[in-house]
């Protein structure tokens, strides 16, 4: 079953509760925090933000979990496995950060001696910017644009069966190409639209402290039109709808169950993907392992993120097959207790 959220409302209900289950592809419920009927310390927030190409990729990310958050951005050459990280840890910050209720409006920004993060919505895309200075990692000074083509994605309202009123309400953009620099120390990297993209996972919600997911999502150009992925799942209660998702210049296209098992023979080993529709169908050969711990105070979660190349069919709603040839995506496992 395939629910598609189509009347705006509220996202939580008098009693704490999703309104409604299911996917959209715009957002049509309105996030209010205050509807909210859970301990404060189980609420977690977040917007991440990725940016890659076929070599290397950028990570920034604001969040939190009430009582811990974390400001961290990380870059890393796929090949080499060079990479540099630099992260301010928050202790009980609750809602000291000032999430968005949106992830289509609201700018977010961070300043600390030695780290400044901003995400703001410009120009009808998106600019990120970021700075950091001392400590392990050399200096970084960041400036990415992204351009927002259109306004699909995939959207998530998804209940978890540990308690009424613990929710995820997730949303994922794909396919909006990059253009900037990443300067660490003297070291120039550059991104252009033609070949870089980038990805937003803006999440609000309410969760149990013991969870795992999966997740995997892919943007590239295929005969100069945009194409992109969404497959996951371990992100609540998902028999209302799945969040998986294909874009193709602009259009989504939905699909059903997707099943990966990433820790079989080993995490570096090749993949196979598979829909219990057949409209995914892929292999993964992952190269590089981004794999991160995180331990603060209740905190203790790690991620296994494999980026690689996937090859193999999509297939639109329409029947057309799009042949997916040397893509570089990523898949993940996120163990966690938060």
């Amino acid at each position: 079953m395939q629910r598609e959220i189509i009347s705006p409302a509220n996202l939580l209900d008098k009693d704490g509760r999703l309104s409604q289950h299911g996917y959209s592809t715009q957002a049509v419920l309105t996030y209010n925090r205050d509807g909210i009927k859970a301990p404060p310390w189980r609420i977690k927030e977040w917007d991440f933000y990725q940016v890659s190409n076929d070599d290397y990729c950028l990570q920034l990310t604001i969040g939190h979990v009430s009582y811990a958050g974390s400001i961290t951005v990380t870059f890393f050459e796929y090949e080499t496995g060079l990479r540099y990280d630099a992260s301010t840890m928050l202790a009980l910050p609750f809602n000291r950060l000032r999430m968005p209720p949106s992830a289509e409006q609201g700018d977010l920004a961070f300043q600390r001696k030695g780290m400044s993060m901003q995400f703001e919505h410009v120009n009808g895309g998106r600019r990120l910017r970021c700075k950091t200075t001392g400590g392990k990692t050399p200096p970084m000074d960041i400036d990415i644009q992204l351009s927002q083509p259109d306004r699909t994605s995939i959207v998530m309202a998804t209940p978890f069966d540990e308690h009424p009123t613990f929710f995820y309400y997730n949303h994922k953009i794909n396919c909006m190409p990059a253009a900037g620099v990443v300067r660490i120390g003297e070291t120039e990297y550059r991104f252009e639209p033609e070949s870089a993209f980038g990805l937003l996972d803006w999440g609000r919600g309410v969760w149990p402290f013991r969870h795992d997911w999966y997740w995997g999502s892919g943007s590239k150009m295929i005969e100069g039109k945009r194409f992109g992925f969404n497959i996951g799942y371990g992100f609540g209660n998902t028999s209302a709808a799945t969040e998986n998702m294909l874009f193709y210049d602009g259009t989504a296209h939905k699909l059903g169950h997707v099943y990966f098992n990433l820790e079989e023979d080993g995490y570096m080993s090749k993949k196979v993907f598979t829909s219990d529709d057949e409209r995914f169908e892929m292999e993964f050969t992952p190269v590089y392992d981004r794999y991160t711990e995180t331990k603060l105070l209740f905190v203790d979660n790690s991620c296994h993120q494999l980026f690689g190349w996937f090859n193999g069919k999509a297939v639109l709603d329409d029947g057309r097959v799009i042949e997916v040839k040397d893509m570089m995506a990523f898949a993940e496992h996120a163990a966690n207790n938060w």
